[in-house]
């Protein structure tokens, strides 16, 4: 008999080593680098923004709100870090459970959240305040993305009607906060997303013309607030509106035509710097590049949302199975409509509906949700070798 060659008891005990060594290096491969670094560069770019915009409010500590959005980036790089790494087709199992308690978190808004401005958003835990609709857009999309995943072959009225009310119960919830421009949100994803999972045109022609006569019966029924109904007024007769109505965006306006081409410089801007425009830190952030930074920094940041939004639809491209892609799909509808509506609403070719600008406006809710959008693409990515 031959005698079979046995590795030494200290190389045996290497070679399991090696291969998750092995397999840890293969997973990196497929991380997006370019990707997770303009995601980097727009939080960096948010928060000297957030500074620019704010160190005046407290002249004994000027870096207050600069600490906590740095807190909150640290929080939501950490969660995007976590959504990367465990394998997407585990929300098969938890996308449910995950929309449910986004409901629940939804329905008591209305019990024990807080009110500001007119509108109750907001809970308070612990110390900590969170807004539930941000998180809602996100539990949605999984829910979307693992019904049709499931239903793909199999896509008739009722289930389309099933899709249609696992967006609306949220839209409502929503709507009645009054969060009007997150419910838009809402719908637009959904959209982007039905087409994306196979539904036929018909059908969304259909669900197109069933929303636009809900909403003109919404405002018929004054379902929707009278400031609501106001801001969309005033949107479409900014010239002629009442001046109150379009008191921020005139002011944003006149920030942004302030920078010029190359603006005022970092931190000189006269309209930032006087807290001139209203929530210039959140809402209204654009007008801070544009004012600080002109023409020139204001499309440095397009360019990098431009790189964002290409390497998400390079994802959806990648993607080796229907769940994958429509998640992928859900963050890309996400991102853009946020992206357009905020910087439209600053420049006034959007009405105001309070959309944040992604990675770049002041608040932790916002910011932690559009980390884990990310986290999920980068995890489409990272698992798409060995998807089934």
């Amino acid at each position: 008999m031959s005698e079979v060659a046995v590795p030494p008891l200290g190389r045996r005990a290497h070679l399991p080593r090696r291969r998750e060594d092995n397999a840890a290096i293969a997973l990196l491969r497929h991380v997006d680098f370019v990707l997770v670094v303009a995601i980097f560069a727009l939080a960096a770019f948010g928060a000297v923004m957030v500074y620019s915009a704010t160190r005046s409010f407290f002249p004994a500590e000027p870096a207050y709100y600069l600490k906590r959005q740095i807190a909150y980036a640290v929080v939501g790089v950490g969660v995007m870090v976590f959504c990367a790494l465990f394998d997407y087709r585990r929300l098969e199992q938890w996308a449910y459970i995950l929309y449910g308690a986004a409901l629940v978190a939804l329905v008591a808004v209305k019990g024990i959240g807080h009110s500001q401005n007119g509108a109750q958003r907001w809970i308070s835990f612990a110390g900590i305040q969170f807004q539930p609709s941000e998180f809602a857009v996100l539990a949605v999309i999984a829910a979307v993305a693992v019904y049709l995943s499931r239903h793909e072959r199999l896509l008739n009225v009722p289930s389309i009607a099933a899709l249609v009310a696992l967006a609306g119960v949220p839209m409502l919830l929503v709507v009645v906060q009054p969060d009007l421009g997150t419910a838009l949100l809402l719908a637009f994803v959904l959209f982007v997303m039905l087409y994306l999972g196979g539904v036929r045109v018909r059908f969304l022609v259909v669900l197109l013309a069933i929303g636009v006569a809900a909403f003109v019966l919404a405002v018929a029924l004054h379902i929707f607030s009278g400031y609501q109904l106001n801001r969309l007024t005033a949107f479409l007769h900014q010239q002629s509106g009442p001046r109150g109505l379009n008191y921020e965006v005139d002011l944003s306006k006149t920030a942004i035509g302030a920078g010029g081409v190359r603006g005022t410089g970092l931190f000189r801007g006269l309209e930032t710097n006087l807290a001139y425009v209203p929530y210039q830190y959140a809402d209204f952030i654009f007008s801070a590049v544009g004012e600080q930074l002109g023409f020139v920094g204001s499309a440095i940041l397009v360019g990098l949302y431009g790189v964002v939004i290409y390497r998400v639809f390079r994802a959806i491209q990648v993607a080796r199975d229907s769940l994958g892609r429509l998640l992928c799909a859900g963050v890309l509808a996400f991102l853009v409509v946020s992206v357009f509506e905020n910087i439209g609403m600053a420049t006034g070719i959007m009405p105001i509906t309070g959309i944040p600008l992604p990675f770049i406006s002041y608040g932790g809710s916002a910011l932690v949700a559009f980390f884990i959008s990310i986290g999920l693409v980068v995890n489409v990515e990272l698992h798409r070798s060995r998807a089934r």
